[in-house]
């Protein structure tokens, strides 16, 4: 409804820094191809987490992480409080999902 009212889906602030790492960091994988398909810019950097990788990545949220990559996600991309995704991920204990999906990808 809101998208529908011309909320800018890349408008900037608050604690996630952005609606798609706010979804990303929750691993609701419905609402991110949402705000994907709706022009969301993947690698849009802000908030706690730095971009919405790094949020996907904080808690293991494997099938988001990979969405995010296959739009064109950047690994080596470095902001918020944590560094880049895949520091995240290891930082977590996430040797699984986040971090070996990186791996695959030869980063």
């Amino acid at each position: 409804m809101l998208l529908d009212a011309g909320a800018n889906v890349n408008a900037q602030g608050g604690h996630y820094g952005n609606a798609l790492q706010a979804v990303s960091d929750g691993g609701y994988e419905t609402v991110v191809r949402m705000l994907l398909d709706t022009g969301a810019d993947v690698n849009a950097q802000g908030g706690e987490y730095g971009n919405a990788l790094q949020a996907a990545s904080w808690n293991g949220h494997e099938e988001v992480v990979q969405m995010l990559l296959d739009q064109g996600a950047d690994v080596h991309a470095q902001g918020g409080e944590y560094g880049n995704a895949l520091q995240v991920a290891l930082l977590r204990g996430h040797t699984a999902g986040g971090a070996d999906t990186a791996g695959q990808r030869g980063y």
